[in-house]
């Protein structure tokens, strides 16, 4: 794979480091890389469902920068291992190697064919997520586990909110903990793609798919109906 990624200006290599260090402290730190034709679309989901029966919904931030016209990749890697190239601050080395692309990666996001939903204030992103973190700090015992953490966590973030016009609470977190949030002011552009659905703001993309059913379908009387 290309040894780094060249960038028009320092600003744009720092902006990945940025968008990584803040997806290495959430979710599965996992960044996913893809450039073509001159754009880098950078991703990562600081929430992921685990499990068939996890409420947590997967929920991916995504931004694109401006890269080498020439550079082409497609890989997953840790947000850690990144770094600006000693003496060149408008490139950014790329481990030796990359991982396994975890299934959130491999998730077909459409790339047309996306119809308007209306807007989402900002500010409502902003509090709900501020909201959402301090009750899963007030719900957690001390010295909890991981699973209680994730526990806690799928069921503050998976829950609807009205001021999310019933979008899981997650988005807002997404959102926030990415570094998408800037002035309350700003209207966040919401589309919808099938199951997809995408919030759009100046700084990046929240993106999921949903909704998903989790548990077992209802138990139906199949006697009755081999009887007919």
């Amino acid at each position: 794979m290309a040894e780094r990624l060249i960038f028009p200006d320092a600003y744009a290599a720092a902006d990945l480091l940025t968008f990584s260090g803040r997806a290495s402290r959430a979710g599965d730190g996992a960044v996913h890389l893809r450039a073509a034709r001159g754009t880098l679309a950078v991703a990562a989901v600081p929430l992921v469902r685990q499990g068939l029966l996890d409420p947590t919904p997967t929920i991916m931030g995504m931004r694109t920068l401006p890269v080498d016209p020439e550079l082409e990749c497609d890989l997953v890697v840790e947000g850690v291992t990144l770094q600006t190239e000693p003496g060149r601050p408008s490139a950014v080395l790329l481990p030796e190697t990359a991982v396994e692309p975890p299934l959130w990666a491999r998730a077909d996001v459409p790339r047309s064919g996306w119809t308007d939903g209306g807007e989402l204030d900002a500010a409502a992103l902003a509090s709900r997520g501020q909201w959402g973190m301090s009750a899963v700090a007030h719900a957690l015992p001390i010295d909890p586990g991981d699973q209680m953490v994730h526990t806690v966590r799928g069921q503050v973030w998976s829950e609807p909110d009205e001021d999310l016009l019933g979008f899981p609470r997650g988005v807002a977190f997404v959102a926030l903990s990415l570094g998408f949030l800037g002035a309350d002011t700003e209207r966040a552009r919401v589309r919808h793609n099938g199951r997809w659905t995408r919030v759009s703001l100046r700084r990046g993309h929240v993106l999921w798919r949903g909704p998903a059913h989790l548990g077992m379908t209802d138990v139906r009387p199949t006697r009755a109906a081999a009887s007919r």
